[in-house]
């Protein structure tokens, strides 16, 4: 016996019991096909209007998204900057304080460990960083240990020289940042010439932290101070196109904390670096 191929009423056992034959369906007419084609073109076009609409309103959503991140990240930033500020007058107009600090040097390597660990643990440790609000509170405990040392660097200057570099520090900053969301120029992209000048700060350090004990040398400390504050304004600029999210590389929205320790961490070390320059020590 032959097996053949299934018939459509081999499909439809129902049809072979009443005695129908299936019989495919006739074409429609003209008239009929052509009834339904206004309806077809006008549910297409609300289609594609619907499609356009949302593409806008997902770039619109999109830009709104960072423009709320970057008002979250200035936020963070200058509750930061306060701090550090009031801790800074705090030690350098309040004489009982400056005392104290000064001959407590402790104080000043136990708050330059919980700024190592908290640094460590916000910038490797995505999970942390994410977390509320875990994330908040170690950010706290960084600013507070940063602003400590800069306070404790702060009192051993003179008052005048700290306002003034606390003047330029700002002046520099806003000039930074402001140039760094009008031009074109994508800072981005210079990793390398970051990478490298960071290589050449740390073997400079080694050698002045081995040179300076047997003899100081005012210039080479002036010099490592300039070339520092270079380098530290270069991160400011890198740092806040990255938060632009307008160049080749930009930084996830999710990131505004480490947005925020990043940009803080520049304005703090330039300000440092200023007061190393321009400063003048107390005797």
């Amino acid at each position: 016996m032959t097996q053949g191929k299934p018939s459509l009423v081999d499909k439809n056992p129902g049809d072979l019991s009443s005695g129908q034959s299936s019989v495919s369906p006739a074409p429609p007419s003209y008239e009929e096909a052509t009834a339904g084609a206004p309806k077809m073109v006008a549910s297409t076009s609300e289609s594609c209007y619907s499609d356009v609409e949302m593409l806008t309103e997902f770039t619109w959503d999109d830009r709104n998204i960072r423009r709320v991140f970057i008002r979250k990240v200035y936020a963070i930033l200058a509750i930061q900057l306060l701090v550090t500020l009031s801790i800074v007058s705090l030690f350098t107009f309040c004489v009982p304080v400056k005392d104290y600090i000064q001959t407590n040097p402790g104080w000043y390597w136990a708050s330059y460990a919980v700024f190592f660990v908290t640094y460590l643990t916000l910038s490797c440790c995505s999970a942390p960083r994410r977390k509320f609000p875990w994330n908040l509170i170690l950010l706290a405990i960084f600013t507070l240990s940063l602003s400590y040392m800069t306070g404790m660097l702060s009192s051993f200057y003179d008052t005048k020289s700290v306002i003034m570099c606390l003047g330029i520090t700002t002046a520099v900053c806003l000039l930074v940042t402001i140039l760094s969301f009008q031009t074109k120029i994508d800072v981005t992209s210079y990793q390398g010439v970051l990478l490298i000048f960071c290589m050449v700060m740390f073997i400079s350090g080694l050698v002045l932290a081995i040179v300076l004990p047997f003899q100081y040398v005012p210039w080479l400390d002036t010099t490592y101070a300039v070339l520092g504050a270079i380098l530290f304004t270069m991160f400011l600029a890198f740092d806040t196109q990255l938060l632009m999210g307008t160049k080749r590389y930009t930084m996830s929205p999710e990131e505004y904390i480490f947005a925020t320790l990043s940009i803080y961490l520049d304005i703090v070390y330039i300000f440092s670096f200023f007061l190393q320059i321009f400063g003048t020590r107390q005797e």
